[in-house]
């Protein structure tokens, strides 16, 4: 790590920003400024629209709080408990947030950090998201809100789709006007996001108005995805419905928030991002994304651009382990799971053969998170060789204790922030989770932040692989290939 920066003069930074001067404050030698916005409210005529502009203001608005998060519920019954998610009230949710070592360095490298969630949950207020570590060691710190659930992602014919990604634009457009003033470079700007923020970034990663925006992107563990405007409507169409109203925005717009979050909750809960179930999704909306992600990336867009991305080992644990899937998952369950997802036979015997003594439950859990998560991004890792953007893919395997997880979605943010003595993080590792595993995958995030370069082979035919526990960090060549060639396009490579 790297020593701390100096002490900044006075207690109350100031910046002045394009709409505006903002006061944070000084906490342990960081500048943290909170609750910026970067758009208007999105309520009123505005609800269901594009972002807009949020109006100047005059004299000095203080930022040393949070500010509002966007509507949603928290998490059902058990996973509340292990993924707290804060609720700041309020209409202006289009905010954002920066640590920064000083307003008064120049040239700093600066890390966007998309949150997850299912399209559904999650804020930038999550308390394992601090980014003082980031700021201590070099690296400005950028945490954003946007729209979730039917608000930014309902598809309706007379309202822009993908209302959340276009949030998402806002913000980084906000980045690149202001960040200097904060000590950044916006020429050295890295997105980065888990789960359904790593799927939003893939999708900006295609989208042809994204170019310019950032210069290096990291994907964990979500991998790009994206549905039709009529597949994705689905969702939309049983809120409505639901509620009685025609499916379009302006019918919901008159309907109250607390109406619509109710309906959204009683359609979309029971589901989870491996077994399906009512969901939102990115759509390929012909505007902002005019092609599927996956194809478009796989087919070179985005050549330029650095790309770290990976998975954890048990992505699956987190929902399978609570609902008592991976316990009470029936053998036939699994039969026909395999023949929804059409798995090859010799594939379920290699992992089968792979995991003695695995239960149904924890079989298919195996399945799902690779073909969601580890077989795409190694597809998108193959077609990105020789591109002028070098691609690296990290696995992240330290299992926790709590509750049997194991090393499970989510469990790696915590050692990226190096936030482990948090109470949001500790709830998932537990208590004594290795330091020096946050230490070491905290500073392969910075490295990448700063050069483009994480600190180990960036991939090539070797398939290299630096996975984080358990034990020591290591490279690995191709790790489990025998499961990964059961899967298309691979089989047709056996030699």
């Amino acid at each position: 790590m790297t020593a701390a920066p100096p002490p900044i003069a006075g207690t109350s930074p100031l910046v002045s920003t394009v709409h505006g001067v903002v006061r944070g404050a000084l906490e342990q030698g960081v500048a943290v400024f909170r609750g910026i916005p970067y758009a208007a409210a999105p309520v009123g005529p505005r609800r269901f629209r594009a972002p807009e502009p949020p109006e100047r203001w005059d004299g000095v608005r203080e930022a040393v709080t949070f500010g509002p998060t966007a509507p949603q519920r928290p998490y059902s019954p058990p996973l509340d408990e292990l993924l707290p998610d804060p609720e700041v009230p309020g209409d202006d949710c289009l905010n954002l947030n920066v640590w920064t070592p000083s307003p008064a360095r120049a040239g700093l490298p600066v890390l966007v950090w998309i949150h997850g969630g299912s399209l559904l949950h999650g804020s930038s207020a999550v308390e394992l998201y601090d980014g003082a570590a980031f700021a201590r060691d070099g690296v400005v710190l950028v945490s954003v809100n946007y729209r979730l659930g039917i608000e930014g992602f309902g598809v309706f014919p007379d309202a822009p789709a993908n209302r959340g990604l276009l949030d998402q634009l806002a913000a980084l457009e906000w980045v690149r006007q202001n960040i200097a003033a904060f000590g950044g470079d916006p020429r050295q700007v890295t997105v980065c996001g888990e789960s359904a923020g790593a799927i939003s970034i893939a999708a900006l990663l295609a989208a042809p108005r994204s170019q310019g925006l950032f210069r290096r992107a990291v994907l964990q563990s979500g991998a790009p995805a994206a549905l039709s405007p009529e597949a994705g409507r689905g969702t939309t169409e049983l809120i409505a419905k639901r509620l009685g109203v025609a499916a379009t925005a302006e019918a919901l717009a008159a309907v109250a928030p607390a109406a619509l979050l109710a309906a959204q909750t009683e359609v979309t809960g029971g589901g989870t991002p491996l077994t399906g179930g009512n969901s939102f999704q990115i759509v390929v909306d012909g505007d902002l994304l005019p092609h599927d992600p996956a194809e478009a990336l796989r087919e070179g867009a985005a050549v330029e651009i650095d790309l770290l991305m990976g998975t954890n080992t048990e992505e699956y644990r987190l929902w399978f382990v609570p609902s008592g899937l991976t316990e009470h998952l029936s053998r036939f369950t699994l039969r026909l799971a395999l023949l929804k997802f059409k798995v090859p036979g010799a594939t379920a015997r290699t992992y089968r053969a792979n995991r003695p003594g695995a239960t149904p439950g924890e079989l298919l859990g195996a399945l799902a998170t690779d073909l969601l998560l580890r077989v795409p991004l190694n597809r998108l890792a193959d077609a990105r060789s020789g591109s002028t953007g070098r691609t690296f893919l990290y696995e992240f395997g330290w299992r926790t204790p709590v509750q049997q997880l194991g090393a499970c979605h989510a469990l790696e943010i915590g050692f990226v922030f190096d936030t482990l003595d948090r109470p949001d993080t500790v709830a998932l590792t537990g208590e004594n989770a290795p330091q020096e595993l946050a230490d070491a995958m905290h500073a392969a995030w910075v490295r990448f932040a700063a050069t483009g370069d994480p600190g180990w082979p960036s991939w090539d035919a070797s398939r290299p692989v630096m996975v984080f526990g358990p034990g020591a960090p290591a490279v690995v060549h191709a790790p489990r290939n025998d499961e990964l060639r059961g899967w298309a396009p691979y089989r047709e490579e056996r030699p």
